[in-house]
């Protein structure tokens, strides 16, 4: 038997879709409701959740502790309300169940509108153990407690499921710039790191921050504070730290982090981000074998992100390659068709192919993206651009 436990708050707007995507998977649903002063309650309960509610403890660890409490199941399936589970995972996920010495399955999540990657890896799906309770502050996780108890219990394993099971919405950059949550999460992790000082993941997530908002030199503290600390071999903090370095130094020193951040025995999909900065890395020095290497492997362990066939478009065309980068630029506009770069190169291929009614069409989706997204100053260069190649009126 599988329970789904989640936590909720003001969710009306994306928990019946959560919900939905694990009806026929789960046997329980079972919503914790903090507080919501919208109808998330009624949806839920419309959708045969059974709900309790408990007052806001002040952050998600004891939460979620108090939610395992009301779950029956054998295993425990934990959710937020921007996240569904998808269905092509349900199979691989049920095999993974069945076997006797599994004790935890990391799930590859899907974070739609990342920048940088594309792939997280979420350890959600669980045994209902009386040992295996949340923690920390700041992302709450079950990891502490689950490696306690495979030091007591060494019967037991944790298995990966390598096909993508989750699709997140949470990073999307219109949902992060609402309300407080980037002030929340940043008092949360200068909490964590008081209390833990050289933890590699509190240090992975706030020194990347602190790059990203021009505080350089303590984020590069960072970063170099929690490799430190992070033992070798497949940890993904290692990844993401070595990642963010990589992102933070120079072109010299940043393709030795991208190369020893390859070097981390994890998942394909999960090693995205370094393999395409590296590869847009070596395009700039002229590298294109290994460039196009690079995004040719990361387009066949992960073919749905459009990011790399783009990047791949751009390495073809570099080359010469116009039948190829066509090609690449074609798949890259049917994956994420809102994004401008795609079009725009997608025109100038055209272009130099000879079909200018192609590189008009092109080039004008282009233009009213980069309209839509806010960048009219771009928009305008573009149209001027454009105009002088093609007459975009035509």
């Amino acid at each position: 038997m599988l329970s789904l436990s989640m936590i909720v708050r003001d969710e009306a707007a994306q928990i019946e879709a959560c919900l939905r995507s694990v009806q026929g998977f789960a046997d329980e649903l079972v919503v914790v409701d903090t507080g919501s002063t919208d109808d998330t309650v009624a949806r839920a309960q419309a959708l045969g959740a059974r709900v309790e509610q408990i007052p806001w403890p002040g952050d998600f660890a004891p939460a979620r502790n108090q939610a395992l409490q009301w779950v029956s199941g054998d295993w425990v399936l934990v959710l937020d309300a921007d996240e569904r589970l998808r269905p092509e995972a349900w199979a691989p996920l049920r095999a993974l169940m069945a076997q006797p010495d599994v004790l935890l399955i990391n799930l590859l999540r899907h974070e739609r509108g990342a920048v940088q990657s594309p792939y997280s890896n979420v350890s959600r799906l669980f045994r209902r153990h009386p040992a295996i309770q949340w923690s920390r502050a700041y992302h709450a996780m079950v990891d502490d407690s689950v490696a306690a108890l495979l030091e007591r219990e060494p019967h037991w394993r944790i298995a990966d499921c390598p096909q993508p099971a989750l699709d997140h919405d949470g990073y999307r950059p219109e949902l992060l710039a609402q309300g407080n949550k980037a002030q929340r999460l940043r008092a949360a992790m200068e909490a964590e790191l008081e209390r833990c000082p050289s933890d590699p993941y509190a240090c992975a997530k706030l020194g990347s921050l602190e790059v990203a908002e021009g505080h350089r030199e303590r984020g590069l503290a960072l970063l170099q504070q929690g490799l430190e600390g992070c033992p070798a071999g497949a940890h993904p903090e290692r990844y993401e730290l070595l990642l963010h370095l990589a992102m933070a130094e120079k072109p010299e020193a940043a393709e030795a982090f991208y190369r020893q951040a390859l070097a981390v025995p994890l998942a394909p999909r999960l090693t995205l981000a370094a393999r395409l900065n590296l590869a847009a890395l070596l395009l700039e020095r002229g590298n294109t074998q290994e460039a196009e290497e690079l995004c040719q492997r990361a387009t066949a362990v992960a073919p749905e992100i459009g990011l790399g066939w783009y990047n791949l478009g751009l390495i073809r065309r570099r080359q010469g390659n116009l039948a190829g980068a066509l090609e690449a630029y074609r798949e890259a506009r049917r994956l994420q068709p809102e994004h401008p770069e795609t079009h725009q190169n997608l025109a100038v291929a055209l272009l130099l192919g000879g079909d200018i009614d192609g590189a008009r069409s092109s080039f004008r989706q282009a233009i009213k993206l980069l309209a839509q997204l806010g960048r009219s100053d771009e928009a305008r260069r573009l149209q001027q651009q454009a105009g002088e190649l093609v007459k975009l009126e035509a």
